[in-house]
């Protein structure tokens, strides 16, 4: 495959809104060790990439490209790789870099998609896929017979969450915020509460009679650190993917040691390599035969790369339901 000196690529030009978003000219990155490249199909949008567009490209960013889960096919490799050839067709949970014709992954989070799995919903697996497995069953431990409780559950991370707890055996309980989002839940196995219009804490005391709910998998934050604690059975976990509605977790210390509770949370970007290697492992064992029957990403909507605002405005405005999908090739 001879590759091109440049490709199109969308780039933070600034700190701020949807709008900061441009589209580039970029040299096309060369794999280092135990890398590999890959040209792009499909990039999955994700509040992190939200969340370094309004700050601005900083040091901690590995690039002003913005974009963390990709698909496509296999294009370079960088030396000694050997478990990989020109063509093969993969997704991976990449550094940035995502929204580009070309992307560079590491080897060990890169996943070769089955046959008859579409390069698309692919596309919206890796960071969905590692977070919700990471958190909901590596730190959380979720198990069999437990009940989970997912705030936000019609979001890419919240479709996946709750069909990973059916896979495991795990009764679901999810919280949306209108009905549409309540039905796509209740399709895939979960329990939806309507947030306006029922109190979840009640609610959870009730379908569970009374025994609460043994892992919560929050993307709330402050505002729900109390209720949340109220909705927990004893020796619960109560897990933090963000904070969207307040950053500050704040309850008397006696709510904690009421229940036994463990507070904890997790940023995957961040993990160290072998962590996502890990997680990579457990997946393939536990969830890639499942794909495409008991687990496939619900997609809300799917752009052009040259979108990526609109894409970056959707995913904002809480109106979707499951993954925004930028089109990069194909």
């Amino acid at each position: 495959m001879t590759l091109p000196q440049t490709m199109k690529a969308i780039e933070i030009t600034r700190a701020g809104g949807p709008e900061v978003l441009k589209p580039t000219q970029r040299p096309v990155p060369q794999p280092g060790a135990a890398q590999v490249l890959i040209k792009v199909a499909h990039a999955g949008i994700n509040r992190h990439d939200c969340g370094q567009r309004a700050r601005g490209f900083g040091p901690k960013d590995a690039t002003d490209i913005p974009g963390l889960e990709v698909s496509g096919e296999i294009a370079a490799l960088g030396a000694g790789v050997s478990g990989w050839k020109q063509g093969d067709r993969v997704c991976a949970l990449v550094n940035g870099g995502g929204y580009a014709e070309y992307c560079v992954a590491n080897e060990p989070v890169t996943m070769a998609i089955p046959d008859k799995f579409d390069l698309k919903l692919a596309a919206g697996l890796p960071e969905t896929l590692f977070t919700a497995w990471l958190n909901v069953f590596m730190i959380g431990g979720l198990k069999r017979g437990e009940w989970l409780l997912v705030h936000g559950g019609s979001s890419g991370v919240g479709t996946i969450a709750i069909q990973l707890g059916r896979l495991e055996g795990a009764k679901v309980i999810a919280t949306v915020g209108n009905s549409a989002k309540a039905d796509v839940c209740e399709r895939l196995g979960a329990t939806a509460i309507n947030y306006k219009e029922q109190d979840f804490v009640e609610r959870v005391k009730e379908l569970t009679e009374g025994h609460g709910v043994d892992v919560i998998l929050d993307m709330v934050g402050g505002v729900y650190a109390q209720r949340n604690l109220d909705a927990l059975a004893m020796d619960g976990r109560l897990v933090h993917l963000a904070g969207t509605r307040g950053g500050d977790f704040t309850v008397p210390l006696s709510s904690i040691m009421a229940k036994r509770a463990r507070v904890t949370g997790s940023g995957l970007r961040s993990s160290e390599l072998s962590l996502k290697a890990e997680i990579v492992r457990q997946v393939k064992q536990r969830v890639w035969a499942h794909l495409g029957t008991q687990v496939t990403p619900i997609i809300d909507s799917v752009m052009p790369l040259d979108k990526a605002a609109d894409a970056h405005a959707r995913m904002e405005s809480s109106v979707h339901i499951g993954k925004i999908l930028l089109q990069v090739s194909g």
